[in-house]
This record gives C-alpha cells, sequence and structure tokens, in this order.
C-alpha cells in the first residue's frame, strides 16, 4: 500500500494524503484520510474510492440519493484507477459497501407511522405520501437511522 500511496501523491498532487485512522474524503481539506494498518486487501480498494472522491471533487451532499449516486461514481473512479494501476478490485467489495448505503437509506425512508417507503423533502426530512407523516432524520450517515416523527 505505501507504493500505491507514493503513486497516487505523485499523480494527484492537487490532493492531501493524510493518516488517520478511517478511510475517508474531505472536500472541505481537499484531503484524503487514510489507515496505515493495512491488514487486508481491501485496505487498497478503500485508498482508490477515497481517491476516487477527490479526482472527481465531490463536495457535500444534500440528499440520500446524491449520496449514493456519489459513492456510486466514486466506485465507477476507483475501478478505472484499480486497473491503471494493474490492481483488481472485488466486485463484492463494491456492492457490499452501496449495500451499506443502500440499507441506510431504505432504513430512513420508511414511514415511522405506517412503515411505507416515502420521499425526502430536504437534507433532514422525509415525508410519507401515504398518510402524510413527516419526519426528521439525522444528518450523520454513521449514525443509526433515527426517525422523529414532526409534531405540527
Amino acid at each position: 500500500m505505501e507504493t500505491l500511496l507514493r503513486v497516487l501523491q505523485k499523480d494527484f498532487p492537487e490532493l492531501t494524503f493524510k493518516a488517520a485512522n478511517d478511510f475517508y474524503w474531505s472536500p472541505k481539506e481537499q484531503s484524503v484520510y487514510y489507515t496505515n494498518v493495512n491488514k487486508h486487501q481491501s485496505d487498497i480498494w478503500s485508498l482508490l474510492h477515497e481517491t476516487s472522491h477527490g479526482i472527481l471533487n465531490h463536495k457535500t451532499f444534500v440528499t440520500d440519493f446524491e449520496l449514493l449516486q456519489l459513492e456510486l461514481a466514486a466506485w465507477e473512479k476507483a475501478k478505472e484507477l484499480a486497473a491503471r494501476y494493474d490492481i483488481t478490485i472485488n466486485t463484492n467489495h463494491i456492492e457490499d459497501c452501496l449495500d451499506t448505503y443502500r440499507d441506510w437509506l431504505h432504513k430512513r425512508s420508511l414511514c415511522p407511522s405506517c412503515s411505507v417507503k416515502s420521499l425526502q423533502e430536504d437534507a433532514n426530512t422525509y415525508r410519507c405520501l401515504n398518510c402524510n407523516t413527516a419526519w426528521h432524520v439525522s444528518a450523520n450517515r454513521h449514525c443509526r437511522p433515527y426517525r422523529a416523527k414532526v409534531v405540527i
């Protein structure tokens, strides 16, 4: 992984790479954060994925669906990078990662009153098309998908 990291730093000097406890992209800092642990092949794939967010200049998102689109685009770009560097990313790994977002989005979109899948109105609010219940969700994608009903 150290070799790949050096190559990425050379090929994408506009990005900053910083050691951290997890892999993630910071649009504010234009930085790719990566873990130094490197225990699994998937660490290389994660580095390529987060670098792809940077290459694609991904910023913040408003809707949950936009987040899913950003993640999908980053994985597509990561596959291109992998081919460039003679690396193969396991497609099951990509789908497993995307499934975590799909599952999160699905749970957030279920109406707390009638369990119908519903539409997002804004960054933190959903409204049910069936019973008209509105609920707020957390902006944090790393936390459990709590749904708090809006009381009118």
